[in-house]
């Protein structure tokens, strides 16, 4: 999709250069402590904002995009994948960056980096808030002051997440291409020299759990009635997990300065999904001690070759959503040892980008 397009593609977001994005709903961890990853409980669905004219917000026409369901305090992580070749990935949360807490920029930037390098990083659950980890993605209300953007900017106007990716630029890409060529030379003349016998192929990565049930047809808005403005929600924070997030190992004169896909991903209650879709939204999250009890697995994941990139100032300040709404959990009931394990079809109609 080099013409810059973005597809829904089931409930994964692909965006020009193979990218694929997924969000994937996972338990939210405590607010104090440091914890392995969460485990994948299904994607949440997506749906384009155009598709809705009578029941979506003017704001939301204006600024195009997809929207998903999610439950106040609800938690969510990234699932990147989909591209071979390399390509910087913008991730905004109310359109302050999860990387370097600046404001949203039109194009990738160092000093601080304000973006994630693919496919090197396969997921991202939250912002870049500390050494060797990441405090996770929460969802709630605009107007309290909770989110993200309302902490690092001092006010609320955007909320959601918006997506941008940037490929090699040609150069870049010519050379990239070649040195995989050589490559793959290389380890088929190795395999010719191996003994006889087979070798495996890489173990594939934990997916989630299922996708969302099929939905059910639109309830049809009264002729004429306008767009009624929906509970708007955003991103804040909840506990800390160990997580890098990788610096880039280019010269920033390696990537394109033009986007090649961008999205903005509207967060909706579930009444307002209801209302919006006419489709039953996705249940409450499962409860974490229950999980932890049955014995499910919990995630720890390692890259020796990847650098990471230091916490801004911005971000780490940022305080979880219970310091503005209060606990609401059961007590913590950590994972076992043995339960935390290391991990080393036709594209839709391209969605709507609008002004934001």
């Amino acid at each position: 999709m080099a013409d810059g397009t973005v597809r829904i593609d089931g409930n994964s977001l692909l965006l020009a250069g193979g990218v694929r994005v997924r969000f994937i709903r996972t338990l939210r961890l405590p607010e104090t402590g440091t914890h392995a990853l969460p485990p994948g409980l299904g994607e949440f669905p997506l749906r384009r904002v155009e598709d809705h004219p009578d029941t979506v917000p003017a704001e939301w026409l204006a600024r195009g995009g997809v929207m998903l369901p999610v439950h106040l305090r609800e938690a969510m992580w990234l699932s990147f994948g989909g591209t071979t070749e390399p390509a910087a990935l913008q991730v905004g949360v109310g359109k302050v960056c999860a990387v370097s807490g600046k404001p949203w920029s039109p194009r990738p930037a160092r000093d601080p980096q304000n973006y994630v390098v693919l496919p090197r990083q396969p997921w991202l659950d939250g912002i870049n808030s500390g050494k060797g980890t990441v405090r996770q993605f929460v969802a709630v209300p605009l107007g309290l002051g909770a989110t993200v953007e309302g902490q690092v900017t001092g006010e609320e106007v955007w909320g959601g997440v918006q997506l941008q990716a940037f490929p090699l630029n040609d150069t870049a890409l010519h050379a990239w291409r070649e040195e995989q060529r050589r490559l793959a030379e290389a380890a088929e003349r190795q395999r010719r020299m191996s003994a006889p016998g087979g070798y495996g192929a890489p173990a594939p990565m934990m997916a989630a759990p299922g996708a969302m049930p099929a939905p059910g047809g639109p309830v049809p808005a009264a002729a004429g009635a306008p767009p009624r403005a929906a509970a708007a929600m955003g991103l804040g924070v909840g506990g800390s997990m160990r997580q890098e997030v990788y610096q880039d190992e280019r010269p920033l004169s390696d990537w394109s300065t033009t986007a090649a896909g961008r999205v903005f991903v509207h967060l909706v209650t579930p009444p307002e999904w209801r209302r919006i879709t006419g489709e039953a939204p996705p249940p409450s999250p499962v409860d974490r001690a229950a999980y932890t009890r049955a014995g499910l697995p919990w995630f720890d994941y390692y890259d020796q070759d990847a650098t990471d990139l230091a916490p801004p100032d911005e971000l780490s300040a940022v305080k979880p959503v219970g310091d503005w709404l209060g606990d609401d959990h059961t007590p913590w009931e950590p994972p076992s040892p043995g339960q935390v394990k290391p991990l080393g079809d036709a594209p839709g109609k391209p969605v709507g980008d609008g002004d934001w």
